[in-house]
């Protein structure tokens, strides 16, 4: 199974944005070295939890920074920019990264309603109409007729260059037909509410028809995963990523806190109950309990590669994290 890696560039309690994404290079080159398939970038905005707001200026640097590993945006939100915009960057990122960029597009806003506000410049956010804007974007790209006459009238350059792969993302099953339709990758994100299935899959299988950008269909999920010598250790490295999560389901946003900080986290009964009822959402163990999940669910699903966020602390326990499972399963 291919392993790939989703980088939300983390920003921990006590550190510094910039921290954040240097450490991101050393995650890069880490998956690098290790054999990882492919290392993608989240876009949110307005937080001091996240580093990640310009994936595809991160990714351009990552690619810079590593030889083998794909580098992409998992996703860059649509709504928020111009197809044509959309169709130059990457493009531009793929002649300077030839067979080695993805393209990969969310229809969410990856941030709150101020947030969605400032990136439409006050205008009203363009929250519909999502996969024509994805058609749009590709056909750009494509150098193909879009039928807008905005659009027809410019060529997305740089011309004649190796195009990146395109994927679409999901996290309910709703894109799968569209993103068959639209011959992209389907990558879906099973660590927002665990709602995987095998009908979900099938049904983008079932939709999907060749395109430049993929040939036969792909499917990618995304797991928050914690991986430790024991499980134990697991279990406590995990813990504040658990208290993120239910923090953010009351509309608060923090920073990671450290594991011993978490250990001694106030927590009420309901809060205990809620940690408890969301453990599916994570894949928290050793590298052969975490693998052993994974194959289960690869046979389960029928997905091809499964890719990893881990939020840990310490940027050692999270590269540990993704070394010791490529170590087994790699």
């Amino acid at each position: 199974m291919k392993l790939s890696i989703l980088d939300q560039v983390p920003v921990s309690k006590g550190s510094t944005s910039t921290e954040a994404l240097h450490k991101s290079v050393r995650l890069a080159q880490l998956g690098d070295k290790l054999g990882y398939e492919r290392l993608w970038l989240a876009e949110h905005h307005n937080t001091t939890s996240l580093a990640s707001s310009a994936p595809e200026v991160t990714a351009a640097y990552l690619a810079a920074k590593t030889d083998r590993i794909r580098v992409g945006t998992g996703g860059i939100m649509m709504m928020h920019y111009s197809p044509y915009k959309i169709a130059e960057v990457f493009k531009t990122l793929a002649a300077l990264a030839p067979g080695r960029i993805d393209f990969g597009a969310g229809r969410a806003p990856g941030g709150d309603g101020p947030a969605m506000n400032a990136l439409a410049s006050g205008r009203r956010p363009e929250v519909t109409e999502q996969y024509d804007k994805l058609e749009i974007i590709l056909r750009l790209m494509n150098e193909q007729q879009t039928g807008e006459p905005v659009y027809d009238a410019v060529i997305a350059s740089p011309t004649k260059v190796q195009l990146p792969e395109a994927w679409l993302l999901g996290s309910s099953g709703q894109s799968a037909r569209q993103a068959g339709q639209a011959g992209v990758g389907y990558s879906f994100a099973q660590f927002f509410n665990g709602q995987a299935s095998k009908e979900i899959f099938d049904a983008y299988k079932a939709a999907f028809q060749p395109s430049y950008f993929m040939e036969k269909p792909k499917i990618i999920v995304t797991y928050a995963a914690t991986i430790a010598d024991t499980r134990e250790e697991a279990e406590y490295l995990a813990l504040p990523i658990q208290i993120s999560r239910l923090n953010l389901m009351r509309g608060r946003i923090m920073q990671g806190i450290s594991p011993e900080e978490a250990k001694d986290y106030p927590l009420s009964e309901m809060d205990k109950i809620f940690l408890q009822n969301n453990r599916h959402l994570m894949l928290i163990g050793t590298a052969k309990d975490v693998s052993e999940q994974l194959y289960l669910e690869k046979e389960q699903f029928g997905f091809d590669e499964a890719m990893l966020n881990c939020n840990q602390f310490s940027i050692e326990d999270r590269l540990n994290s993704y070394r010791l499972l490529a170590n087994e399963m790699l």
